[in-house]
């Protein structure tokens, strides 16, 4: 579905005309989530808006006003499972967002936190597929993405729970593929690295404390220090990646990983 070029929600533009198409994406209230959500709504898209943060998704369907699709605020904690599989029927572009973090080593992480992690990031996003796959192969087309990370394909110390879970999502990412394919629907992970989001600042000082390091350092020799490319990805640049696995020239990409870490991964 081609379409003339559409402005953007930062000024960029889009080439893609996803009006008709119903997209959910969740933690949608801030960081990537929002910013993707504007870029799908930019293409023409009907945006189901999916976190626990109400004033969040209050700012984001204001910024929504205008664009050419439409953005609706679907407030929801993914922990309730059934909720979690119920919303996504009837999708036919999901955007598995939500995630938290904390930086622990293993023998003083919280067992009840650990699971949280995991129930959010990898149980949740089985539930929104299932709940997402029975329209999309009804109609011959969906579009799966899976916000991933470089922790995805690499581990970092002190981060158990959201290494286990996002290496989980890796796997979920490739069998829905594999499962998809000859339905027409695809599914890919975006391995983004440290993104200028909420969650990357509230670990600056639980990364200072586990390293023995000023907060101002965190940045450099932590979080930065296998980066090629040294500064923070912003969440617009996932959202573009999030839009052109959306587009028909991206329909021959399923079953891998979009790696956006400036070179963290080459080492």
């Amino acid at each position: 579905m081609t379409a003339p070029t559409t402005p953007g929600p930062s000024g960029s533009s889009v080439s893609l005309d996803l009006g008709g198409r119903t997209a959910l994406v969740t933690g949608a209230a801030g960081g990537i989530g929002r910013a993707c959500a504007l870029r799908l709504a930019a293409a023409g898209a009907k945006v189901r808006a999916v976190d626990r943060d109400a004033e969040g998704l209050g700012v984001l369907v204001d910024r929504a006003d205008g664009l050419a699709g439409a953005v609706e605020a679907q407030l929801l904690d993914l922990t309730d499972l059934d909720a979690a599989e119920a919303v996504a029927a009837g999708s036919d572009i999901l955007v598995n967002n939500a995630g938290l973090q904390l930086v622990r080593p293993i023998e003083d992480f919280p067992p009840d936190v650990f699971h949280a992690v995991l129930t959010v990031m990898l149980e949740a996003p089985f539930r929104l597929i299932r709940g997402a796959l029975p329209h999309m192969y009804a109609q011959g087309w969906g579009r799966i993405v899976n916000i991933s990370s470089v922790h995805g394909l690499r581990a970092s110390a002190y981060k158990s729970a959201y290494v286990a879970a996002k290496h989980g999502l890796e796997g979920l990412s490739k069998t829905a593929a594999l499962e998809g394919a000859s339905h027409g629907v695809t599914s890919v992970c975006v391995n983004p690295g440290y993104v200028r989001t909420p969650l990357v600042e509230k670990q600056i000082t639980d990364q200072a404390a586990a390293h023995s390091l000023p907060e101002e350092r965190v940045l450099t020799d932590v979080l930065l220090k296998d980066s090629a490319i040294k500064r923070l990805v912003e969440p617009d640049e996932v959202a573009g990646a999030v839009l052109y696995l959306c587009s028909p020239q991206a329909s021959f990409i399923t079953g891998t990983s979009l790696a956006l870490d400036g070179g963290w991964t080459a080492h």
